[in-house]
């Protein structure tokens, strides 16, 4: 199956050379923080004042509020999901460990935390390119200069087998009169 990019996608794709930026955002969701996690990796534009000058981008995706929630910029490489129908859709985010409150955050959590990424171009960061919902980090592996965290869906062999049965105990409203 193939997905719909934008025409300013795709010919950033054929271009020889482009000044297009891709631009991954991602929003790390959990019951027990306040608000989610918006990063980008793009510094399109500064989003803070000094003395907490900070760089980020400004979407709507996801419900943001671009002007008061701006996706803040970090240091990192992702490799995205890919769309083979055999494999779990799985990526990996390498973030550069620049505080350790990052880790101890990240080591805090007793459920996994969820994970939305969209790929927008810096250009028009409200047009979503591609969009991978409902992952949840699977791993996380910490160094002095690195955080690789390793992101994927629910593993569909822990579904139970065999379900649940249509009887009268469990679902009483299919056997009214």
């Amino acid at each position: 199956m193939s997905r719909r990019i934008s025409l300013n996608a795709r010919l950033m794709q054929d271009a020889e050379a482009s000044a297009e930026i891709q631009v991954v955002l991602i929003e790390i969701s959990h019951p027990d923080l306040d608000a989610p996690v918006r990063l980008s990796t793009d510094n399109t534009e500064r989003v803070s004042e000094p003395p907490d000058i900070a760089y980020g981008t400004r979407s709507s995706w996801r419900g943001a509020n671009p002007v008061s929630e701006p996706w803040l910029w970090i240091i990192a490489s992702t490799v995205l999901p890919g769309d083979q129908e055999d494999a779990p859709a799985a990526a990996t985010l390498v973030l550069e460990n620049l505080d350790a409150s990052m880790v101890q955050l990240l080591r805090s959590f007793t459920e996994p935390p969820e994970v939305a990424l969209a790929v927008v171009l810096a250009s028009s960061p409200d047009e979503i390119e591609a969009e991978f919902d409902d992952l949840q980090i699977v791993s996380m592996d910490a160094t002095a200069g690195e955080i690789t965290l390793s992101i994927s869906r629910e593993l569909i062999e822990d579904e139970p087998f065999p379900s649940g049965r249509m009887s009268y105990a469990r679902f009483p409203g299919l056997f009214a009169s």
